[in-house]
């Protein structure tokens, strides 16, 4: 685990994701949980920023790169299972996949990382 690295959970993810990352051992705010229900995502991108936080959603608004340049936040990963009818244990399996992933993790600040099953897309803002 990298001590330093923190999330913060959107809202459209299941609630047992605080779960899976407090067993691996991570640090993580969830926006259910900090008054921010319902926020919008600026709102959510700015508290991350403020907090040096990575983004961990479903949403893919924080995918656009004008909006949400990636070299401002400590990282964003968009879990995008991409199948129909999905399960929090969808979510869950693509999120621990990602977590082993040492080397990436390594380089996730400053990088928008779009994780589904059978790949990782990478991107920086440059």
């Amino acid at each position: 685990m990298l001590k330093s690295l923190q999330f913060l959970i959107d809202e459209d993810l299941p609630r047992s994701t605080k779960e899976l990352l407090e067993k691996k051992g991570y640090h993580f705010f969830d926006v259910r949980d900090i008054g921010m229900r319902g926020a919008n995502d600026a709102e959510i991108a700015a508290f991350a920023r403020k907090k040096k936080l990575c983004i961990l959603t479903g949403d893919f608004d924080f995918s656009d790169i004008r909006s949400y340049p990636p070299e401002k936040f400590s990282g964003i990963v968009i879990l995008n299972p991409t199948q129909q009818n999905v399960t929090a244990r969808h979510f869950l399996n693509l999120l621990s996949h990602f977590l082993e992933q040492k080397d990436l993790l390594h380089r996730l600040a400053g990088r928008l990382m779009i994780v589904q099953p059978d790949r990782i897309r990478i991107r920086s803002s440059s």
